[in-house]
């Protein structure tokens, strides 16, 4: 699952305002739920489980990127935001350098299989260096939707 077919310029924020792992995750899951993705009921349940995921393991998984992502049972159906932030975000990463590009998405519960691929996917995506490049220096959410259209998406 691309993040083409996930995404439109209103799930995109070209520069976000959280300097932190947690913060940026609830402006992204605000972002959803603003747009009617998530119904604002639901808000809660979904960031725990992403909080719960998190606790784990940071999403940060290196050259400047994560990609937090839950499963749950008030969607029926894939939903993701995209935040990209200039100055970096700390997030705990791996390599424990700022994050750039934060990529959420939340799958329904009974779908593990579309979970994993979604996850490779974004992060194959991302992994490419002229990619993350073309995304630092798009200049709106239009333009970072093209290059998520326009690169080819393995």
């Amino acid at each position: 699952m691309s993040l083409a077919s996930l995404l439109s310029a209103e799930q995109i924020i070209p520069e976000m305002k959280a300097t932190e792992r947690w913060p940026a995750i609830v402006e992204l899951i605000d972002l959803l739920v603003s747009l009617q993705k998530i119904k604002a009921e639901d808000r809660e349940s979904i960031l725990a489980s992403l909080k719960q995921r998190e606790e784990t393991m940071s999403t940060g998984i290196g050259f400047g990127i994560a990609i937090p992502h839950a499963s749950s049972d008030r969607i029926d159906q894939v939903v993701a935001s995209f935040g990209r932030s200039s100055s970096g975000i700390e997030f705990d990463a791996l390599d424990n350098a700022p994050v750039k590009f934060v990529v959420l998405f939340v799958v329904p519960k009974n779908q593990f299989q579309t979970h994993l691929r979604t996850l490779a996917s974004i992060a194959k995506f991302l992994n490419d260096r002229g990619t993350r490049e073309s995304l630092a220096s798009a200049g709106s959410a239009q333009e970072i939707l093209g290059i998520f259209r326009d690169r080819p998406q393995k």
